[in-house]
């Protein structure tokens, strides 16, 4: 594709600047005690400027996460057709948390973005928002399943209770790995394949040793 123009270089810098201030502010004083006024006056844009890129103070706290969601479905969708769904989505987020680093240093520091997690989990309303968002995610990702296998999402279930059962992982995941000592990409990547590695497992084994009590 050909490289973008001045003009789109300097509405996506300030798109990005935007979005590296908002989630500073939000991730240092707090969601609600932020304004859309203090946003711009930071980054010296006017409130018009701020609406023609984002809807409301909501859609740029999620912005960086929009992203790498897209990432994952894009990679998803590029899954080897022999893969099962299981495997393709463990191999496509695996793969995105593998190279998604680089674009989101582009946009703001990968620790800015990795704050994000707590500061939403904190934050009532953006924490409803991210059960509201996931919702509409899992639909998203059930039916990309089924269009894989050939299947009726609305008459087979299985595309459903697969991926539920894989968000079910990963909001797992982001848990336990906010509460660790390490907040790095790389501990959520080996969390995130740790965690995954043991779904099969856990919903298929005993889970008591032989002759014990658990």
């Amino acid at each position: 594709m050909p490289a973008p123009g001045l003009r789109e270089r300097k509405k996506q810098r300030t798109r990005d600047a935007l979005i590296r201030v908002a989630l500073e502010l939000f991730t240092t004083r707090g969601y609600e005690r932020t304004t859309v006024d203090e946003i711009v006056d930071a980054v010296e844009v006017s409130q018009r400027t701020f609406f023609r890129y984002f809807s409301s103070k909501e859609e740029v706290a999620f912005a960086v996460q929009r992203m790498v969601e897209e990432e994952f479905v894009r990679a998803l969708a590029l899954r080897p057709p022999e893969e099962g769904p299981f495997d393709a989505m463990r191999n496509a987020v695996l793969a995105s948390w593998d190279g998604v680093g680089d674009a989101i240093d582009e946009v703001v520091p990968v620790e800015l973005y990795l704050r994000t997690f707590g500061m939403i989990e904190s934050t009532p309303a953006l924490l409803a928002a991210h059960l509201r968002r996931s919702s509409e995610m899992e639909e998203t990702i059930a039916r990309l399943v089924a269009r894989r296998e050939g299947l009726d999402v609305d008459a087979d279930p299985r595309p459903r209770i697969a991926v539920a059962a894989f968000s079910g992982v990963m909001r797992v995941t982001a848990q336990m790995w906010g509460k660790g000592p390490d907040l790095s990409l790389e501990a959520i990547r080996a969390l995130t394949e740790w965690y995954l590695d043991h779904l099969g497992p856990a919903l298929s084994q005993h889970w008591r040793e032989p002759g014990g009590r658990g």
